[in-house]
Parts: structure tokens; sequence; C-alpha cells
């Protein structure tokens, strides 16, 4: 057999030989390519997968996500914890999983980020959405803004549980005095999915309103948020 007879052979068996995944995942990048809403949701996972299982049919693994988690959404924001209770989803996956997350993360509260002018609460809502919607526990995160509602710091200030995180008026104060802020925006998320404030809720809001105005700051809103709504104190006359 000739050199090019052989070479030409040796290739169609190792054609023959590739998993067929592989010819799937091209087809995939040239249609995300070439038309990237006509992927479905799984397509898309099935692609992210394969950026760190390269040897493996990430499309079984894909369509199972989607079905446990119920959209492309919720499988990008599910706890580490979660995911990992699905068969396949390892250790690897987990902590490319929190990358993406931060990513989408920090897109959320890129207006924040930029210090654009508060005008109202949308802007803080959909960073706090973006970045503590999704979560499973509480978490109490702080917007600090200058004279002219411009952010200057954006800040976690306490971490609890499934229904409660404890913040103390105190540990707000000190950190606008540390940044020299000249008002506050408080947020926090209700993991169970409805944004309408606790009566610890509104007590903690009055004790921050009363400590922030005996310093001269400013306390702007408070924001209760979920994956999909939020509640502002400002709006419903409450501050």
């Amino acid at each position: 057999m000739s050199p090019a007879k052989k070479s030409a052979s040796t290739a169609l068996k190792a054609a023959e030989s590739a998993p067929h995944y592989l010819g799937h995942r091209q087809r995939l990048r040239e249609r995300l390519l070439s038309e990237p809403k006509a992927l479905a949701d799984y397509e898309l996972l099935e692609l992210l997968l394969g950026q760190v299982l390269p040897r493996r049919d990430t499309k079984p693994l894909a369509k199972a996500l989607v079905a446990h988690f119920g959209s492309l959404r919720e499988v990008i924001q599910a706890a580490p914890e979660a995911l990992c209770a699905v068969q396949g989803f390892g250790e690897a996956l987990a902590g490319h999983w929190a990358l993406i997350s931060e990513v989408f993360a920090r897109l959320g509260e890129a207006p924040v980020r930029e210090r654009q002018v508060f005008s109202g609460p949308e802007l803080v809502a959909e960073a706090a959405r973006a970045r503590i919607g999704h979560l499973p526990v509480e978490e109490f995160w702080v917007a600090l803004v200058d004279n002219k509602n411009r952010l200057m710091a954006w800040e976690r200030v306490g971490r609890g549980t499934v229904d409660e995180t404890t913040v103390y008026p105190r540990e707000v104060l000190t950190l606008a005095l540390k940044h020299q802020a000249s008002g506050v925006i408080l947020a926090h998320n209700h993991p169970g999915g409805d944004p309408k404030p606790s009566q610890a809720d509104l007590e903690l809001t009055r004790r921050i309103n009363r400590a922030a105005q005996e310093l001269g700051l400013r306390v702007l809103d408070h924001l209760v948020v979920c994956q999909g709504s939020h509640f502002s104190f400002q709006e419903a006359g409450l501050l």
C-alpha cells in the first residue's frame, strides 16, 4: 500500500473510532456561531459541560440537570451541593459553575459597579437579585453612596440561615463611616421566594434608620429580593 493510501486509511479508521459525541459537539459549536438562539437550553449546557469534560458525552447530564432544576437559569444559579446531588456532576464541574455564577452576578451588578447615579431602587435591586436572589440562605448587603448618590462600596455585612440573618446597626454604620459615605441602601434576600418583609425586617430597618439619622447618614432604601421580584421600603412608604 502506498504511503498516501496508508495515510488515508489511518485517517478513516481514526474517524470511525472517534466517539460519536465529538462530531455532535462540533455541530453544536457551528450552530452556536451561526444561529445561537436556535440551541435548546440543554444544548447550551452540553457545551458548557464539555469545557470541563471534553472526553465525555455531556448530553445526558445536560438533560438531567434541566429536568432536575427546571430551567437553564436554575441550573446556572444552583448551589454546589444541589448540583453535586445530580449523578455525574462532580467537584471539577462545581468549581467551573462557581466561576460561571460569579460572572453572571458581576454582569448583573455592572450598573452599580460603574457608579451610576441612583435615581430609584431598580439598579440596586437588579444587582442584589443577581448577587443574592438565588441563594439558599439569607445574606445582607449594603450599598454605600456619596452625596450625589453614586456608589462608593457594595459589600456583604451578614450571612445567615434559610430564614434569617443577624445584622447589627453598628456594623452597617461602621462600614458607612469607614467609607465616608453620605447614604446607605440596605438589601437582603428571602430564599423562600416571597419578598414581603417580615416583622424582624421592619424592626431592623427602623433601628438602622434611627441610628443613621443621629450620624447624619441617609438610609435611601431597604430592598428585599428574590429571583424574579423585589420589595422596596422606600416605594412602599416605609422610609
